[in-house]
């Protein structure tokens, strides 16, 4: 059965009825296409006419004659046959040319609410910018999170449990992937997805990438995830080899990795001067399956995969989120909602007396007096001094939340 994903549909109705193009965009195969099943779905049950609802999917065969904005106004206009409202549901909008003339003209001349979905952040950049500034608002799917895993368990019978954490940090949230059970099938499916997004979102037809550099620093950047990025080491690998790259084609590729959301980029958060710098620290992956696919030793301990569900976890819960930078060191996450904030230290376990130390300790010249965080997989609370241990599970699976001033 198909999971009813509400984390995302809360953030999506208040905007069912208001003439701002909803966009739901995220890394192929997150869901985005079951996501916008539910919502057609859920109108449906609030009493909205099958006839008023249209629903294409621009990958299938069947509207293979939809090629541009034209053919894309004639097919909608031609099931208008009222001045009701209609829903209209355009899925993997960016199969079709201009597509924004089109969505503008319905905007303009139709009385219609408008959910499109796209697998690259370019759908909101270029023409669409400008024909549509200010008329659409957009949300991010990601692939499943841990608690959205127990959720499908459950919903198909499935046995779950607690002890499966261990092979959501390695294998991820892909919701096909839970269809295979070995892990030499759940690789090829993770792989044949990540080269189908290389494929088909970065290098397609280019000429200017060089498919086999953007391999290699590609699994660099996914491997070394939650790290600082260091330009300088990609650069001296390729030297070891007698090979040769700019820094600039590093950043070009940095960039396609992200507009094909197979990374998000963390900006800084200046903790002492409560303000947001512009130059990026840190990538996270858009899933943990990708970083194992990627990476030749594992090691769960390093916290870096445990920071990277967590990151994934505060985005999909609508945050917007931070490296935070002291004058002598650094916070992994400054959380901010609705203008108030929190901040995360994450760790694996709390096993040692200097263990404890460090991780409390980041906070001890901090005094800001919002909410701080200590995050492990301990299940002893150590909360102290106005400093809350949150047990990781505990808060993915919404026993806990996070408090924010």
């Amino acid at each position: 059965m198909k999971l009813i994903r509400e984390t995302y549909l809360e953030q999506i109705r208040p905007y069912y009825e208001t003439d701002l193009i909803k966009v739901i965009t995220g890394v192929r195969r997150c869901g985005k296409s079951i996501l916008l099943e539910s919502i057609r779905d859920e109108l449906v049950r609030q009493g909205i006419r099958g006839d008023h609802i249209i629903y294409l999917n621009l990958e299938d065969l069947d509207y293979e004659y939809i090629v541009n904005a034209s053919d894309l106004n004639k097919e909608i206009k031609s099931r208008i046959t009222d001045d009701e409202k209609y829903y209209l549901f355009l899925d993997e909008i960016q199969h079709v040319e201009q597509f924004e003339k089109a969505l503008a003209s319905f905007r303009a001349s139709l009385n219609v609410s408008v959910f499109v979905t796209g697998s690259n952040s370019t759908l909101l950049s270029g023409e669409l910018a400008t024909l549509l500034t200010g008329r659409t608002v957009e949300f991010e799917v990601l692939p499943f999170s841990f608690y959205e895993m127990k959720e499908y368990f459950e919903l198909n019978h499935r046995p779950f449990s607690e002890d499966m954490f261990t092979d959501y940090l390695k294998w991820g949230g892909f919701p096909l992937r839970f269809d295979f059970q070995d892990e030499a099938s759940i690789r090829r499916y993770l792989l044949s997805v990540y080269e189908s997004i290389v494929k088909k979102d970065i290098t397609g037809k280019s000429r200017s990438i060089d498919r086999k550099a953007f391999t290699d620093i590609s699994l660099y950047i996914l491997a070394n995830a939650g790290k600082e990025l260091s330009i300088d080491n990609i650069l001296a690998g390729y030297e070891k080899g007698n090979k040769k790259v700019s820094r600039r084609t590093i950043y070009t590729y940095l960039e396609k990795m992200k507009k094909a959301y197979l990374l998000h980029g963390v900006g800084r958060y200046n903790i002492t001067g409560k303000t947001a710098l512009s130059n990026k620290e840190k990538q996270y992956a858009v899933d943990c399956g990708f970083r194992t696919i990627n990476t030749n030793t594992i090691n769960f301990e390093d916290t870096f995969f445990l920071e990277n569900v967590i990151y994934n976890e505060l985005i999909s819960r609508n945050y917007t989120v931070f490296a935070g930078k002291t004058y002598k060191g650094e916070i992994d996450f400054v959380a901010i909602k609705d203008g108030k904030k929190c901040f995360i230290q994450v760790a694996y376990l709390l096993a040692t007396g200097d263990t404890i130390k460090r991780e409390f300790g980041a906070y001890a010249r901090i005094t800001d007096a919002s909410p701080k965080y200590v995050m492990s997989l301990d299940r002893i609370d150590m909360s102290h001094d106005g400093i809350v241990h949150l047990n990781i599970i505990d808060f993915l699976l919404r026993r806990k939340d996070l408090m924010l001033t």
